[in-house]
């Protein structure tokens, strides 16, 4: 065995050589009475047959519109049926699909369409206290989105200027269904089909383009993974606009004839553990906030959740002990594990059902079938096996490159191909990956290097403690220093110096946080993902108010 951190995915399964259409038509034709979708907070359920009807009847109406294969087409909505009609209907037609974050607002959107030049919106109205038409309509009217011919508002009721969804999916003539069937043949499957953005921490979103080939096979993989079969259905209240939803989540499911289940637009803890008990699904997708925020709700006990068997969690590292309740609370015996970014399409590793539990819970488990994954120092050397460093992963799954933008492209993408994550991990002798940390987020404590997520998880252990982050903080006399923001369980209480005084003699003393929050909960993309970079923000603008008071 190499003693080195590299490993390839070697597997004597294909991959699949077909675009999204093309394996679309033929799940529908094969199972069309096979249930494809619920969407509960529509009161939807449609069959493959269902389905393809109104994605065949969608795609068609855009080409009607005017729009020409490699043409981009945005769409701004949480979860709903017709984003997923949206997503196979442009991968038909050969447009390319642009997941526009719901929670973007004025600037964001316009950056995003304006950068990707976007002829197409479909949009919602409105989502909680985003008025999309209004911002849309903003824009047009400033002349601040050149590029941008047609609005295709969700939705029955016309709006001034727009083009109601149902309009679209009546609107096609025989000819333009003609043209639809004539385009499939002659699309190839590395052709870019989507551009996700990245969340953009810093500068500007880079528009990650993914193709068929990415996307598809992705999903198939990491559905694998989990066991899925056909007739399973899949709990997900993870976005569509991210990876997680329509990778993970919609093209899992096609890949094995499996039912799509939205619980509702946007995340709640309820929807998604009726939407379990009520449709006994089989399988749940969640980033570790959503998991954290269903096993502490009030009512979590009177949910019936016996019918789950696996799933996936990802997006961000698992605690330890999360994942414990999760396979034990939540009824998951075979829950996974997964790791990988936007610019990977999305998984580069996952635990599988065979795995033993310690290593579901405490590892991201072996890299996927037909990629590799090395790690490597800040020279870009491969460091021995158990030694930490930047994650590299390449093969079929790493994105095309960045929309419009070589620089950071070759940036991201070294001539080998290999796609730089940004990540710190771990492989170990058997293989097994780890996910220490983001590099930027690595804290240096007068010359020690700590990880946060170290300490992270020994601060779970803690009884009174429901969730915990740690970042580090500027420090005058060493550089920096550790703070840490805790979520208490229900009922609890627990002091700072209760705390320091739980780490004392447990971790070094370097690692014992020195700044200590208590907080209800932490800033999160859309996707849950916590914002580290909004509490260090937030910490920093507090510590310079305190100095000043001092001063």
């Amino acid at each position: 065995m190499s003693a080195l951190s590299y490993v390839h995915g070697a597997s004597d399964k294909p991959l699949i050589g077909k675009t999204i259409g093309a394996m679309f038509d033929e799940a529908c034709a094969a199972h069309p009475d096979a249930l494809a979708l619920v969407s509960r907070h529509q009161g939807i359920r449609w069959t493959y047959g269902e389905l393809k009807a109104r994605v065949d009847a969608f795609a068609a109406g855009l080409l009607a519109l005017g729009l020409e294969p490699g043409d981009r087409v945005g769409v701004w909505s949480p979860n709903c049926a017709e984003w997923v009609i949206t997503q196979y209907a442009t991968a038909k037609a050969g447009l390319i699909l642009v997941n526009v974050n719901p929670a973007y607002r004025l600037s964001e959107v316009e950056y995003a369409l304006n950068k990707v030049g976007c002829r197409a919106l479909v949009t919602a109205v409105r989502y909680k206290t985003s008025d999309y038409l209004g911002m849309v309509r903003e824009l047009r009217e400033a002349g601040r989105l050149p590029t941008l011919e047609a609005v295709i508002t969700i939705g029955d009721d016309p709006h001034r200027g727009c083009l109601a969804f149902p309009h679209v999916l009546a609107t096609a003539s025989r000819a333009d269904r003609a043209r639809l069937a004539e385009i499939g043949p002659q699309l190839q499957f590395d052709d870019a089909i989507n551009i996700q953005f990245t969340s953009g921490t810093t500068g500007f979103p880079k528009g990650a383009t993914l193709s068929h080939h990415n996307i598809l096979n992705n999903g198939f993989f990491t559905g694998e993974a989990m066991g899925l079969k056909a007739g399973d259905r899949v709990c997900i209240p993870v976005p569509l606009y991210h990876c997680f939803g329509m990778v993970i989540g919609n093209l899992g499911c096609l890949t094995h004839l499996a039912t799509v289940v939205y619980p509702s637009e946007g995340f709640e803890p309820v929807s998604a553990l009726e939407a379990v008990e009520a449709e006994r699904c089989v399988a749940l997708f969640g980033v570790p906030t959503m998991f954290i925020a269903m096993l502490g709700h009030p009512e979590f006990s009177r949910f019936d959740l016996t019918s789950l068997r696996t799933g996936a969690m990802g997006g961000s590292p698992c605690p330890i002990e999360v994942m414990r309740q999760v396979v034990d609370r939540m009824h998951m015996p075979e829950v996974t594990n997964v790791y990988g970014m936007t610019e990977t399409s999305p998984v580069s590793f996952q635990t599988s059902t065979a795995d033993t539990l310690e290593r579901r819970v405490s590892t991201v488990g072996r890299v996927h079938p037909h990629l590799e994954a090395k790690i490597v120092d800040a020279d870009g050397r491969i460091v021995p096996r158990g030694q930490s460093g930047e994650i590299c992963t390449r093969g079929y799954s790493v994105m095309t490159g960045y929309w419009g933008d070589p620089e950071r492209t070759a940036e991201a993408i070294d001539p080998g191909g290999w796609m730089h994550t940004g990540d710190l991990g771990v492989i170990d002798a058997d293989g097994y990956g780890n996910v220490v940390g983001r590099i930027k987020d690595l804290v240096i404590r007068g010359g020690e290097n700590i990880y946060p997520r170290e300490v992270e998880e020994f601060l779970y252990r803690h009884l009174a403690i429901q969730d915990v982050q740690v970042i580090g903080v500027p420090d005058r006399k060493f550089g920096e220093e550790l703070c840490a923001w805790i979520v208490l369980k229900p009922g609890a209480a627990l002091t700072e110096d209760e705390v320091r005084s739980f780490c004392q003699g447990q971790i070094a003393h370097y690692k014992i946080p020195r700044h200590i929050r208590f907080v209800e909960g932490f800033p999160t993309t859309v996707t849950g993902k916590v914002q580290k970079f909004a509490m260090r923000e937030a910490m920093i603008a507090e510590l310079d108010l305190m100095l000043e008071r001092t001063a």
